[in-house]
């Protein structure tokens, strides 16, 4: 079978040590503009620099995770998928107004790392975070994709989703977590639930820190900022 040379997308980052095959495929919803709605394969082509062949195999990609959806006459379209995105990104600004201020006055406290973490489908992403200022901290990036059914965070998620467990009846009846060891080793977590205007769960602010240097005093600054949080929301008192 013959091969054809493909062009690489626009701004590459594979020099740079990204994945070609992301960069195309993200070239592809990049392609859409201001008042596209349908656009064919192509004119997906063209836009990307990629032959049809491989702009072809990406797009069942991209449909099949939500991100693209074809059409009854065979073009394509922007999926689901970025729309629902689209809500995270809006509301993490809105989120971040409440956030912030308080993360930034429980690590000045604690002088550990505070972020805040929602639920992504089986993950949860952190959407803020302030690391902490001491030499020997734990790195949290905004973004970063990490485990639902472990770590403090994700047990707060988890609980105040309605899962089942010893634990998860514990943290609902305690109103927040404080672990040691649950997610990584010589790693600790405290970590209180957010809630809303209508009393649903919001997110899971939380305090990350070295298990040596772990203190049950902690646990009520972290549930207060929570509270503060959750007020600031529109969230009961």
């Amino acid at each position: 079978m013959p091969r054809y040379p493909v062009k690489m997308p626009l701004n590459s980052s594979s020099e740079a040590g990204g994945v070609a095959a992301v960069d195309r495929a993200l070239s592809l919803l990049s392609a859409f503009g201001p008042g596209d709605r349908e656009l064919s394969l192509a004119t997906l082509s063209q836009r990307t620099h990629l032959v049809k062949s491989t702009a072809l195999r990406l797009l069942v990609s991209l449909s099949h995770a939500g991100f693209v959806r074809r059409t009854a006459d065979g073009l394509y379209a922007i999926g689901p998928e970025i729309a629902r995105l689209n809500g995270t990104f809006t509301n993490s600004f809105s989120l971040e107004a409440a956030v912030a201020p308080e993360l930034l006055k429980l690590s000045a406290l604690t002088k550990e790392t505070a972020s805040f973490n929602v639920r992504q489908g089986e993950f949860r992403v952190c959407l803020h975070r302030v690391n902490s200022p001491q030499p020997i901290h734990v790195h949290v990036q905004v973004g970063e994709l990490l485990p639902l059914d472990r770590g403090a965070g994700g047990r707060v998620l988890m609980a105040f989703s309605g899962a089942k467990g010893a634990i998860y009846e514990r943290i609902r009846r305690d109103g927040f977590v404080a672990l040691q060891g649950d997610r990584v080793p010589d790693l600790a977590g405290i970590s209180a639930p957010v809630t809303g205007a209508d009393g649903k769960l919001v997110g899971a602010l939380i305090l990350t820190l070295p298990t040596y240097r772990y203190k049950d005093k902690y646990i009520a600054p972290v549930r207060e900022a929570a509270r503060a949080v959750s007020v600031r929301l529109g969230g009961a008192q």
